[in-house]
């Protein structure tokens, strides 16, 4: 079974952060940004543990998560919901699950283990404007607002 499609992807490679939600053993949930990750395969994402011990404690306690990421521009993304594990780095596959992080690392940072989030279900991230005012909303007409909400501008 696959879940994530080539729309999936390509919304991931344009979003600079995600969000891993977790829930500690006392079912207190917790999100978390993540900036090193990326999706593996088909079925699961991969997110370095550079700085995320109660994520690390939360998933010992509760695997199941949900990692969220939305282009800040656009303004969509996707949910993706899964469970995850820890693959430590004397785990003989920690190699294999690193490599694209430690591709994106190089020396910036030390991955302490990775977080392997085999997903079960996506859904859709769209922004409300998309619903309630569809003849007037566009990726453009979001793109064009975010840009100037952040006061950047296209590159030339």
């Amino acid at each position: 079974m696959s879940c994530i499609n080539e729309s999936v992807r390509e919304a991931a490679r344009n979003s600079v952060l995600c969000w891993l939600a977790t829930v500690d053993a006392q079912a207190q949930p917790n999100v978390s940004p993540k900036e090193v990750w990326a999706i593996a395969d088909e079925q699961h994402v991969v997110v370095a543990n550079i700085a995320s011990p109660m994520s690390v404690r939360n998933i010992a306690h509760q695997p199941q998560v949900c990692l969220s990421f939305v282009d800040v521009f656009v303004q969509k993304g996707f949910k993706l919901v899964g469970t995850a594990h820890e693959v430590q780095v004397e785990n003989p596959a920690f190699a294999a699950w690193a490599a694209p992080l430690l591709a994106m690392v190089g020396q910036r940072f030390v991955i302490h283990s990775v977080l392997v989030i085999r997903v079960t279900s996506v859904g859709a991230i769209v922004a409300p404007s998309y619903r309630f005012f569809p003849n007037e909303t566009s990726e453009a007409s979001q793109i064009e607002a975010a840009m100037r909400t952040y006061g950047v501008r296209p590159m030339a």
